[in-house]
């Protein structure tokens, strides 16, 4: 009875869990929570949240100064009795008084605001903030850019999880017409039309299709576990990933309008260097390595500051008023000798903005080469879906004649398994095409900074 109720248990359990219907996941869903939730997203906004607290710090140097100050002082003397003297008391005589001890206190109130302000340093106050901008605008480029570069990779890691399942659709069909080919094979040697060895060839080539399909199923497990990895998604196997949005063909209409809108690698250059984040970047920080360069250079520039203070004080608190003080200062201080620390400042800044320059015409290059490369990939992608298309075509027509020969019994058992390996590969090569197709449309869009959901 104890065993009959656990497995009665054990198998409502499993009802239950099987009745949990699991959350699907689609690709547009799939950006946003990588955009919630990939720390290197997180990492670019927390950087840009840094630049811009710092921005204030830099403000305020402009600004002055304002300090105000109060302050009590109380002081307690004592003294020695000066000595005694002698007084006639009726009843009692002379009596010796002691003098007086000497004890005296004072008070003092005193407060006071001052301000200060850096009339002139050498420009480098200014600098400072358009530093600070700079700053601030090359991290709002990063945070886009490495945005951007999220939607890519869940584009290619998506698309993987679609290219694998459908691979393993096609492995899926290929056994089960692999398993109907055995039975009708089986029947007909029991009849005695084919040979025995036919019996074991086609067993082999069973026995291969299926180990083709673990293969392809453990492919496609391990694709949603390297999406899941990238959404920071725990108990991913909670979760399915839309796949029926994808196509699995594409119409070849659309090719000569897809060739000439991506024809003029110029045109694409100067869109891109107008739309790429990253390359923005690089232009801020060669922004804000010049600023470095004119804060460097300012200690050869006299600094003047000016300040002001407001003072009062007395020994009543009541009274404080009575006694004002007001004072200007203007400071001028000219630097003479530094010990070389303004020469190696300048020289190290000179350094850092040829390299941000260097760096912004790397960046230049790159976005050609990206460009180019997306293009190429483009080309490749039409090509191929091209002949994958016609070699489905014609491998379907050559797998339904090599079977209709067997089955007639003027062809061979090998000829047939020949051209159903041949009908596989073509739609593997298929799947492939497509899925290579529909990302490298998502490759010119990121190589042009103009990828979205």
């Amino acid at each position: 009875m104890k065993k009959f109720l656990i497995l009665a248990l054990l198998a409502l359990n499993t009802t239950v869990y099987t009745q949990i219907e699991k959350k699907t996941i689609t690709l547009e869903k799939a950006i946003d929570m990588a955009l919630k939730q990939n720390l290197n997203v997180i990492q670019a906004r927390n950087n840009l949240n840094i630049q811009e607290s710092s921005y204030l710090t830099t403000i305020g140097g402009l600004l002055p100064n304002l300090n105000a100050s109060g302050s009590f002082y109380r002081r307690q003397d004592w003294r020695p009795p000066t000595g005694t003297r002698q007084q006639f008391i009726p009843g009692f005589g002379f009596i010796d008084i002691p003098g007086t001890s000497g004890y005296s206190a004072s008070n003092s109130y005193s407060t006071s605001v001052s301000s200060s302000v850096t009339l002139f340093n050498g420009f480098a106050n200014i600098a400072n903030v358009n530093r600070a901008l700079s700053n601030i605008k090359s991290s709002e480029n990063n945070y886009e850019r490495t945005k951007q570069s999220i939607i890519y990779q869940t584009h290619q890691l998506y698309l993987n999880v679609v290219r694998t399942y459908q691979l393993m659709k096609v492995n899926e069909e290929n056994l089960k017409r692999s398993q109907r080919q055995l039975e009708r094979i089986e029947e007909s040697n029991r009849v005695g039309s084919v040979s025995l060895a036919d019996v074991y060839r086609q067993r082999v080539a069973t026995g291969n299709d299926e180990l083709a399909l673990i293969n392809a199923q453990s492919n496609y497990e391990k694709a949603k576990a390297d999406l899941a990895l990238f959404l920071s998604i725990d108990q991913y196997l909670d979760y399915e990933f839309d796949v029926t949005e994808f196509p699995t063909d594409i119409d070849t209409s659309e090719f000569n309008e897809i060739i000439k809108k991506y024809s003029d690698v110029n045109s694409l250059f100067k869109q891109a260097l107008l739309n790429r984040p990253d390359y923005k970047a690089s232009e801020n920080n060669l922004y804000s390595a010049s600023s470095s360069l004119t804060i460097a250079r300012s200690g050869l520039y006299p600094s003047v500051s000016a300040s002001a203070s407001y003072n009062l004080s007395n020994e009543q608190l009541s009274k404080i008023s009575d006694n004002r003080s007001l004072s200007f200062n203007l400071g001028i201080s000219l630097p003479i000798f530094s010990g070389f620390q303004t020469k190696n400042a300048i020289e190290q800044a000179t350094i850092n903005r040829n390299f941000a320059s260097d760096q912004l015409k790397q960046n230049e290059r790159q976005i050609l080469v990206d460009i180019q490369k997306a293009k190429l990939d483009i080309e490749a992608a039409l090509k191929q879906l091209k002949v994958t298309q016609t070699s489905v075509a014609s491998a379907e027509m050559d797998l339904k004649i090599a079977e209709e020969k067997y089955n007639l019994g003027a062809g061979t058992l090998l000829d047939l398994l020949i051209a159903n390996a041949n009908y596989i590969n073509a739609l593997s090569n298929k799947v492939n095409s497509v899925m290579s197709y529909l990302l490298s449309q998502k490759q010119m869009e990121y190589a042009l900074g103009i990828i979205n959901n």
